[in-house]
């Protein structure tokens, strides 16, 4: 997709060339800025251009949020577009992957509430726990680890401790294995399971978003031309 502006007083030294100055763009999918800070077209995408265009095209403004807009602003390719044009009339702009970014306002990071950890890590080990013993017990894994002993040993031992505890770390071992996590250490570069449903998750959640953004600027434009015929 390329678009085309017309010559004009800054592109002098590209007409005596006789060429367009191409600019190739790339927007992100998702950013995060402050809130209050303007959205600037080096902000949201990747650009390669003259080395004396790209200061001016990373620095320029593509709009001002306001509180009213909410955190989440989407920022449409057709936008950057008319922007870069209103400022470079003779530039080529050739676009590249995303059609819009969806631009996330966020507040400045608050210090960690200890307290809050405190509870959150208590609750999620207490209900782990509670989970992990009523599926023991609706499957009667302590009469299947007495009758496991009794036929690696030949003897009934009601209280088979040993098993037990190795069982019990096994579950430990298992569960690190799986989730491919122990604390901020990882064995590998893969994404534990818990990485790939959040990123689903984030990816859905951003779809939805944008077409919420897209119809509300659709009813925008109806509404103005019944308003402005």
């Amino acid at each position: 997709m390329a678009y085309y502006g017309q010559y004009g007083s800054k592109g002098v030294s590209m007409m005596e060339k006789g060429t367009v100055s191409p600019v190739y763009l790339r927007l992100r999918k998702q950013v995060k800025l402050p809130i209050g800070s303007p959205v600037r077209l080096g902000d949201i995408a990747r650009i390669l251009a003259e080395p004396e265009l790209e200061p001016g095209l990373l620095g320029l403004v593509l709009d001002r949020p306001e509180y009213s807009d909410g955190n989440l602003i989407v920022i449409d390719m057709l936008l950057v577009i008319a922007c870069i044009r209103r400022k470079y009339p003779s530039i080529r702009v050739e676009v590249l992957g995303e059609p819009h970014v969806l631009v996330e306002m966020v507040s400045s990071e608050k210090k960690p509430s200890l307290i809050l950890f405190a509870i959150v890590w208590l609750l999620l080990f207490f209900g782990a726990g509670l989970t992990i013993m009523n599926f023991h017990a609706d499957v009667s894994m302590p009469a299947v680890q007495v009758r496991i002993v009794e036929m690696l040993t030949g003897k009934k031992d009601d209280h088979p401790y040993l098993f037990q505890g190795a069982y019990s770390i096994g579950i430990g071992f298992g569960m690190i294995i799986f989730f491919n996590h122990l604390f901020k250490k990882k064995w590998n570069e893969e994404p534990t399971p818990l990485e790939v449903e959040m990123y689903l998750y984030q990816e859905n959640l951003n779809q939805y978003v944008v077409a919420e953004e897209y119809e509300k600027m659709r009813k925008a434009e109806v509404f103005g031309k019944e308003k402005h015929p």
